[in-house]
């Protein structure tokens, strides 16, 4: 199976707050995350073929062929860190493979499951049109198949909130 991305955006930051042009501008506030922090950054992709509205930037793969012609290279993924007591940032750059890609949502890891119907929860409260033909209901499914590991019952009160939402909508 081949794919290329030719759109992207960031879901939780429709209103992306950094220009392009300051991507390698260490001055520029890039929404920093602290030493031994851990976050989860969710993106909405637009393959080739399928009709999209994400205002894409031009990108790596936007209006040009992909640097190999196997098809096996769709998108390639740029972020740049610095050490706590850095003051220059670095570039760190990975080329994704379609092997990288899950055949079904299904195959996909309780924790990542979890995290779209988390994910998907939220865009629907916003009211975001991406989300108009994903049911309550569908959401709520995601949520209690992936309920996994629950020492805290975290996921259990989440699910019962989906319910909630989808009771009152």
């Amino acid at each position: 199976m081949s794919f290329q991305v030719v759109e992207y955006r960031q879901i939780g930051y429709e209103n992306r707050q950094l220009a392009r042009e300051d991507f390698n501008n260490d001055k520029v506030d890039a929404g920093d995350i602290g030493a031994g922090k851990r976050v989860t950054v969710l993106y909405e992709l637009v393959l080739k073929g399928s009709k999209g509205d994400v205002k894409a930037d031009s990108l790596s793969y936007q209006n040009e062929k992909p640097k190999s012609d196997s098809g096996r290279e769709p998108a390639f993924l740029k972020m740049r860190w610095k050490t706590p007591a850095g003051s220059k940032s670095e570039l760190a750059s990975l080329v994704i493979n379609t092997s990288d890609q899950l055949a079904a949502f299904t195959d996909g890891s309780v924790d990542m499951r979890f995290t779209v119907a988390v994910a998907a929860f939220g865009q629907k409260l916003r009211h975001n049109a991406a989300l108009d033909k994903t049911s309550w209901q569908t959401i709520l499914d995601w949520a209690s198949n992936a309920k996994g590991r629950d020492e805290h019952g975290y996921r259990h009160e989440f699910v019962g909130m989906v319910r909630t939402a989808k009771n009152f909508n």
